[in-house]
């Protein structure tokens, strides 16, 4: 690759020239003379695309994007699928979205999965789905690198009102505010907390949390927001400001989402040369009226709402924001795991010293008393003789009751006295000696017992 006209191109993507960085990435692609190396080419169509995305064409970026993924040898996967869903998302086409922020957070080499999890949440809010919205801003609020979890916080408490769940909501939107965040944020925050509370029958606190929203006097309520306001001031002024959740009237705004209408973003792409590139931008998005129909075969994700209660909780109480970054959960999981096997291996090898086996000696020796003719390929030790088993075998009186009077156990060698009744009805004392195979036990030696020769 020419380095010269990439370091070009570079530098006019910095300084927000993206016409002549796109002309001098794609003359560093066309340039035969000097070959590119492997992965270089899905660098190059990544960097058009990101290109195309800055000059709002979408469409050429999907492209672009395209033949980025196509080059094997570029590892940046995670990185070009996120842009390649934001292209998507920008083109109204959510559920080809979806499915590339999917593979973006997949990609174990993608370092910023809370930016495709929170892209992949508005689209699937788009598209009506509101539990698995929730899942994945949920996914981009755990995620440790994410510097500002309150946006997906915000989000996930719409998802939650949403789904007629306010007092999940109410315990996302408790969570966020153990962040710092910009004013207008916290406005907005505060307002839909006061709806949330609204939903759950808390007046009073639903009251306080509007006049935070108002206080500085720089943020104005929504219509629906503003109806739950007043709402909460009458009934702390009549003296009910603890009551069950209220039903909207017929035909009045039920949103309970305190945000913008249009719900259109800006498309920041993941780009490895950008130069002081801003953090993703904020997604909130009006959703569907409490109660509205859910989209035909789809049902929510029970395990969502399970997972979260917790580490909600976790958050509200404001661990999050201080162990967040000494926390990994896989490595705890790790660690319980290796634990656990730990245990499960010195309980087997107190097992094994004990004389405990896998088959045991009583499982042989029922098996050799049960039918000793063919116990004999599988019951004997391998290094005895065919002629020594035979001989052995032709003392044993076949009695599948036999009983095992006592056995003496050590961790290589053990011992049975088994009494076995012949047809007559008379007692036979058997002395067995067994030793141990692998985990197992084989019988060594069977031998006629008289209890008198050994007092």
């Amino acid at each position: 690759m020419n380095n010269q006209i990439f370091q070009q191109a570079r530098s006019a993507y910095a300084s927000k020239n993206y016409e002549a960085a796109l002309g001098a990435y794609t003359q560093c692609l066309q340039d035969v003379s000097h070959p590119l190396a492997p992965g270089e080419m899905g660098l190059l169509y990544h960097q058009i695309g990101n290109c195309l995305v800055k000059l709002d064409d979408y469409n050429e970026a999907l492209h672009a994007y395209t033949q980025a993924t196509a080059d094997s040898t570029y590892d940046a996967v995670g990185a070009v699928n996120y842009n390649l869903g934001m292209a998507y998302a920008a083109l109204h086409d959510y559920e080809d979205a979806v499915r590339h922020f999917e593979i973006s957070v997949s990609d174990a080499k993608y370092d910023t999965p809370y930016k495709a999890y929170s892209a992949m949440g508005s689209a699937l809010l788009k598209l009506g789905k509101s539990a698995e919205a929730g899942v994945a801003f949920r996914q981009a609020a755990l995620d440790e690198g994410n510097p500002d979890p309150t946006k997906a916080l915000l989000n996930l408490g719409i998802c939650f009102m949403a789904l007629d769940r306010p007092a999940d909501a109410v315990t996302s939107y408790e969570s966020a505010l153990q962040f710092d965040m910009p004013a207008a944020t916290k406005n907005k925050l505060f307002a839909n907390l006061g709806q949330a509370y609204v939903a759950c029958g808390q007046m009073q606190k639903a009251v306080t949390a509007f006049e935070s929203a108002l206080a500085d006097k720089t943020y104005f309520l929504s219509d629906s927001a503003n109806v739950d306001y007043q709402r909460a001031v009458g009934q702390v002024a009549s003296g009910t400001s603890e009551m069950t959740a209220i039903m909207s009237p017929i035909g009045a705004d039920m949103s309970g989402l305190d945000v913008p209408a249009d719900g259109t973003p800006a498309y920041p792409v993941d780009d490895p040369y950008a130069y002081g590139a801003a953090p993703q931008d904020a997604y909130y998005y009006n959703e569907q009226p409490y109660g509205a129909e859910v989209m035909p075969g789809y049902a929510p994700d029970d395990r969502f709402f399970n997972a979260s209660d917790e580490e909600l909780e976790q958050w509200s109480k404001g661990l999050a924001k201080q162990d967040r970054k000494r926390r990994n959960v896989g490595l705890k999981i790790l660690v319980f795991f290796i634990a656990l096997i730990l245990i499960v291996l010195a309980a087997g090898v107190f097992l094994f010293t004990q004389g405990y086996g896998f088959p045991s000696q009583e499982t042989v020796i029922e098996e050799l008393f049960a039918d000793p003719s063919a116990a004999s390929s599988s019951a004997f030790a391998k290094d005895l003789s065919e002629e020594k088993v035979q001989s052995m075998v032709a003392l044993v009186t076949q009695d599948s009751g036999a009983t095992i009077d006592g056995i003496n156990k050590s961790m290589s060698e053990s011992t049975a006295y088994v009494t076995a009744k012949t047809a007559e009805g008379g007692d036979v004392q058997y002395e067995v000696s067994l030793v141990r195979d692998a985990i197992g036990w084989k019988i060594s030696n069977v031998e006629l017992y008289f209890a008198s020769q050994n007092q």
